[in-house]
């Protein structure tokens, strides 16, 4: 929902200091340090490893904005507030909630020249420097996790229906969270879960949880490499959304080329939105020059892969879904049948 722009509250819209005392204390760790009985903040300071004074302005702006309390001058107790900021995940800053949190910083670089400047700011680009640090790594393979690839309700509804489904390869699948719940949904159907190898290291928890082990076969590879062929739908799910035109082209073409040429299907969730969505501005575009498409950018991107776009709509759930089909290729002049 657009905000009331004569109700805009600049300077709260241009507050810095508090999510980045939020971002310190769970970084610190700061409610458990006090609920263990570590209240002054002296020994606050010394539970957490850091300079007393540092930490004692933190706490102090966090006091006043209601997180925390100072049960007396320099010692201090949780509240509410502080239990929830406890519970949120992603907000250590040196893991992968740190790597989104600092990128910020490049995005008029980013505005400047359409392109991430991920690497100027930690070495190397984003899907390089999680391969170069695998607690990062798995990080965000818990942030991709019910949030990107699958809760245990999710669902995909298909023009036509599942009933011709029996193999359905999830590219991109991160640990399996999806691909279990789509093979939970429809019983009759075996699934192939494709990503890199250090990813797929970590299915089996997932898939044995789920129940659907036995049902499924784990590809550790790059969807920039030959697919898995043969299966009767592909899913990418926020995938796309990763990566600017011409690697999206990469990566549908390899579903094309994986696909049923009769009646294979892929189907995409994240990275096309409908041509009158408003424009947003995600976390992807910095990290990695991904980019959202509308559905017309979106057709011509999978033409130029061998795909038609048959199926574009928000479903039951809110999701916008593209479905696409392979496209006959066209006998050269000469050829007979």
């Amino acid at each position: 929902m657009v905000e009331d722009p004569d109700q805009a509250d600049i300077d709260r819209m241009l507050d810095l200091t508090t999510p980045w005392c939020l971002m310190v204390a769970a970084t610190l760790r700061l409610p458990q340090h006090i609920a263990a009985g570590h209240h002054d903040i002296g020994a606050l300071a010394a539970a957490a490893g850091c300079d007393r004074d540092a930490l004692h302005a933190v706490l102090g702006h966090l006091v006043a904005k209601g997180v925390f309390t100072e049960e007396a001058p320099g010692r201090f107790a949780g509240n509410r507030a502080a239990e929830q900021l406890a519970e949120r995940p992603f907000l250590d800053l040196e893991g992968i909630g740190g790597r989104m949190a600092w990128t910020w910083g490049t995005l008029l670089d980013y505005v400047r020249t359409g392109q991430p400047a991920y690497a100027k700011l930690f070495g190397r680009p984003f899907w390089e420097d999680l391969a170069a640090h695998p607690a990062i790594a798995a990080d965000f393979d818990a942030l991709m996790g019910p949030v990107g690839h699958g809760v245990p309700d999710f669902d995909i509804e298909l023009a036509g229906g599942w009933d011709a489904i029996r193999v359905v390869a999830d590219v991109g699948g991160g640990t399996g969270g999806l691909l279990a719940s789509l093979l939970r949904r429809h019983p009759q159907a075996r699934g192939i879960l494709v990503d890199l190898p250090g990813t797929v290291a970590r299915t089996g928890p997932v898939l044995d949880a789920a129940g659907v082990a036995d049902r499924v076969t784990v590809r550790g590879q790059s969807f920039f490499d030959p697919l898995p062929a043969g299966a009767d739908l592909y899913v990418l799910k926020s995938v796309l959304n990763d990566w600017p035109d011409e690697p999206t082209v990469a990566i549908l073409r390899r579903c094309a080329q994986a696909a049923r040429p009769e009646d294979g299907r892929i189907a995409v969730l994240g990275g096309v939105s409908p041509d009158d969505a408003p424009r947003s501005l995600d976390i992807d575009m910095l990290v990695a020059g991904g980019k959202t498409s509308t559905v017309t950018q979106f057709m011509d991107l999978a033409r130029q892969a061998g795909l038609a776009v048959t199926a574009a709509r928000t479903q039951a759930s809110g999701r916008f879904v593209v479905e696409c089909r392979t496209v006959p290729e066209e006998p050269e002049e000469g050829d007979h049948a």
